[in-house]
């Protein structure tokens, strides 16, 4: 009996041996993981997307620690676009005044720098008794105003003559007489249009001459504006390549009237250029192309060989229409010594008078055509774009006499 007591409380306590491992082993498996390390990971951001054409897709990598990619440093601020350069604006084309009565209309201006001369004329013939040193203070004012000594002369002696056979002088008789007078003096006959026009199936070629000082490059743009007036196309020569900024000076003049500039390298070939113009104009098909030549002191006989050598080259296209000599009216008898010098190298077919609103020297416009034996076609009467003006006889003498 003690034996099977004994037997029945081994088992028991087998039992409840066995029962407290599976309990202990079910607790263990239930306890909370490990407490975290004492330094934590973190992770890097991620890299900003990329834009645009710099944007590259790429695999997803593996976030890193801090302790191997670093602290992040600021994000630096973005640069600043920078705004692309503005291509410069095309120049406004102007549209030049019309060339139809421009004297006319810039007769107020010729005749307050003009009327010394005319004013002066018949103040001297209204005397009572034109007795010989009236006659010689008429002499002067003419000499005075360049008219030069054999027109002059010709004048007072038909003036002379009139006045006798007048008898009785009005103011209105001796205003008509003297207007007959001048006209015959400045000349009535000459054909003064400039020719813009070729014989042949090219464009009319007029190269413009003259020393530097008398406005030539000025000149030579505000042709292309009173040829644009009267509906030519015009191709513009810049062959004065030995001025600084000629050519610029040049093609600012022929954008203002949409006329295109050839040109070259300062220093280069004149002639070349002149050709190149030439060449350039019959491609385009335009009305007429006018050169700017190189306005060296008359006084260098090479360059004024040089001169004649532009003009050689440039008649291989086909002849030379115009060659216009421009001279300053300021500088009277030195003038005409320019101008008979220039008549030497080249076929010199018409005058371009400068500066004529600011000198009272009017008669130069007798004494040029005389001396040359050619007329003057423009005259410069202000420093305005619009103020060359084709020369009319009666409007220029209507102007020397006033009202």
């Amino acid at each position: 009996m003690d034996i099977l007591i004994l037997a029945v409380v081994i088992a028991l306590v087998a039992v409840g041996a066995i029962s407290g491992l599976v309990v202990s082993s079910r607790k263990k498996k239930q306890l909370p993981p490990p407490a975290p390390p004492s330094t934590p990971t973190i992770t890097a951001p991620p890299a900003e997307p990329q834009m645009g054409e710099d944007a590259v897709e790429t695999a997803e990598e593996p976030r890193r620690t801090i302790e191997e990619v670093g602290l992040p440093e600021a994000a630096a601020p973005a640069p600043a676009p920078v705004a692309e350069p503005e291509a410069p604006a095309a120049p406004e084309i102007e549209v030049p005044e019309p060339t139809a009565g421009r004297l006319v209309r810039l007769r107020a201006r010729l005749a307050r720098s003009q009327n010394s001369l005319g004013k002066g004329l018949l103040t001297l013939l209204s005397r009572e008794h034109l007795d010989e040193d009236t006659w010689e203070e008429i002499e002067e004012t003419l000499l005075v105003a360049d008219v030069g000594v054999v027109p002059t002369q010709e004048l007072v002696d038909r003036l002379r003559e009139r006045v006798k056979v007048l008898g009785t002088r009005t103011p209105a008789d001796l205003r008509a007489l003297l207007k007959e007078e001048l006209l015959t003096l400045v000349g009535t006959d000459f054909d003064r249009v400039v020719k813009t026009e070729s014989g042949e199936d090219t464009p009319g070629v007029i190269m413009v001459v003259g020393v530097n000082g008398t406005g030539k490059t000025t000149t030579t743009g505000k042709l292309a504006r009173v040829l644009v007036a009267d509906g030519r196309s015009v191709v513009l020569g810049a062959a004065d390549t030995f001025r600084a900024a000629a050519a610029d000076q040049l093609q600012t003049w022929g954008e203002r009237v949409g006329a295109r500039t050839v040109r070259g390298p300062e220093g280069g070939d004149p002639a070349s250029i002149a050709y190149d113009a030439v060449k350039e104009g019959i491609a385009e098909g335009a009305d007429v192309v006018l050169i700017d030549t190189a306005g060296r002191l008359h006084t260098k006989t090479g360059l004024m060989d040089e001169l004649g050598k532009v003009k050689r080259v440039v008649e291989k296209h086909g002849p030379l229409d115009e060659i216009l000599l421009v001279l300053d009216a300021t500088t009277g008898q030195n003038g005409l010594t320019q101008a008979r010098v220039f008549a030497e190298v080249v076929d010199i077919t018409g005058i371009v008078l400068t500066k004529l609103d600011g000198t009272a020297k009017g008669g130069i416009v007798v004494a040029v055509q005389r001396e040359l034996g050619v007329p003057v076609k423009l005259i410069g009467l202000g420093e305005g774009p619009d103020d060359l003006a084709p020369f009319e006889p009666e409007a220029f003498v209507d102007a020397l006499i006033g009202d």
